[in-house]
């Protein structure tokens, strides 16, 4: 049985709760778990200790039995010092849009324009 450590939502519509469970990777989100092993509510501020509850012992225990860690509870046990960091690379992450990047060249072309208007005057001036 594939097995995975993730979250489980609840709450309320636009108020987010969410429960850390075991459970089977082919049950739904939402849907049966083996073990609820913690909570999250990331309605509260980062530094609240009751943002995430996690029962560690059972979290390693399922981690020994062969069960995957979701990316959101990896960087929750990371934060806990339970697994080592891993390195992630997002090289696009900074990178603009399309429409951002066709919006900043057509910047550069009017700036262009206008420092090659602006330069026009003075030569023909100093020309004279």
């Amino acid at each position: 049985m594939a097995m995975k450590i993730r979250l489980a939502r609840g709450g309320s519509k636009k108020r987010p709760f969410y429960r850390i469970v075991a459970a089977d990777s082919r049950m739904p989100r939402d849907g049966r778990f083996i073990e609820k092993l913690g909570t999250y509510n990331p309605l509260l501020p980062k530094d609240s200790e009751e943002r995430v509850k996690m029962d560690i012992e059972r979290v390693q225990y399922w981690i020994g039995e062969g069960a995957q860690v979701t990316d959101r509870v990896s960087r929750f046990l990371e934060a806990a010092g339970i697994v080592e960091k891993k390195e992630r690379n997002n090289p696009k992450k900074a990178v603009p849009g399309k429409k951002a990047q066709e919006r900043a060249e057509e910047k550069a072309a009017k700036a262009a324009e206008a420092a090659e208007a602006a330069a026009a005057p003075a030569e023909d001036a100093a020309a004279e």
